[in-house]
């Protein structure tokens, strides 16, 4: 099945299955989020099926499919590592430490966005980058996951733009920590939430999830590649996640970025050259993933910072 949240137009916010251009809608004050936290996503939206209000998808906004209270993105393609290493970090090549076990960060909950919305420039940002991904949405409640049991823990899949300030970005992790604000501004996720039984047919016979992903910018197709490129299936991220501590539903798992243009950045980090250049606004960054849809952005003008001073400098006297 296939769940979206919308907004109509007199502003009301509903959530429901998608069957062609068709949102079977589910009583008034129902959320995605409710229904996995209850476990019966499964079973609302086949009620929806049987006796859901039916209404036109076209003129309606998709939200976020589900309000995600928290929000982690790997980095699991090893061919975008290669790509981001020369052009935010500076150096060569895939570290060690990046082969031993799957590394996320974790971004912005409130910053997350709908499959069309506009995307503002964040900032002080000069070098607006998107970036192209999957993500895995948890189902069940679960801790110490083996990759066995990580697979029953997901509910389903969507397509995720972990938007990105790359001048920002450099910035920061030069402190080992971070990225912060070239992260947290925008996060698109969308269109719909996408049930695990509904990708299974693309499964290949390692266990990875091969969907078609591409990325273009104003019609002008940038990177292609296959999702089962990943370095880690969605199940061995899962349980990483959930080692020592707690995966629960409506969580968010991005796959990173994808390989072979899906992100600029990399693509600069390959040429020594900012070809393509930069976002800007006006700019449409469309994505389409085999079985999950498509999204589609576009970029704003942004607001000026407000200027905050230089750390001070104190001496080391104590009492």
């Amino acid at each position: 099945m296939r769940f979206a949240t919308v907004q109509d137009t007199d502003g009301a916010v509903r959530c429901g299955v998608v069957e062609d251009e068709t949102l079977l809608r589910l009583p008034a004050g129902t959320s995605v989020l409710e229904l996995l936290r209850s476990g019966t996503l499964i079973e609302a939206g086949a009620a929806a099926r049987v006796e859901g209000d039916a209404v036109a998808l076209a003129g309606l906004r998709l939200l976020v499919p589900v309000d995600a209270p928290t929000v982690r993105d790997f980095v699991a393609f090893e061919e975008h590592v290669e790509g981001i290493v020369a052009s935010v970090a500076g150096g060569s090549g895939v570290g060690e430490a990046w082969y031993e076990a799957p590394t996320f960060y974790f971004t912005n909950p409130y910053a997350l966005i709908g499959a069309h919305d506009d995307v503002a420039r964040p900032p002080g940002c000069t070098l607006l980058d998107f970036e192209l991904e999957v993500a895995a949405v948890i189902g069940r409640t679960g801790a110490d996951l083996t990759p066995a049991a990580a697979r029953e823990h997901i509910a389903g899949y969507t397509i995720l733009n972990d938007w990105s300030a790359r001048d920002l970005q450099r910035r920061e992790m030069q402190v080992n920590l971070g990225p912060c604000k070239g992260k947290d501004f925008a996060t698109t996720l969308g269109p719909v939430l996408v049930t695990a039984d509904e990708l299974e047919r693309y499964r290949d016979d390692d266990g990875y999830l091969a969907l078609g992903m591409t990325v273009a910018v104003n019609g002008a197709e940038i990177g292609r590649d296959l999702l089962s490129n990943m370095g880690w299936p969605f199940e061995d991220l899962v349980a990483y996640a959930s080692r020592g501590t707690q995966v629960r539903p409506g969580d968010v798992l991005g796959s990173g970025t994808c390989g072979n243009g899906g992100c600029l950045a990399e693509l600069w980090g390959r040429t020594g050259t900012q070809d393509p250049p930069p976002l800007r606004p006006g700019d449409v960054v469309t994505m389409s993933v085999d079985g999950l849809g498509t999204i589609a952005n576009t970029v704003v003008k942004g607001i000026d910072p407000h200027p905050i001073g230089r750390a001070r400098t104190r001496p080391r006297t104590r009492p």
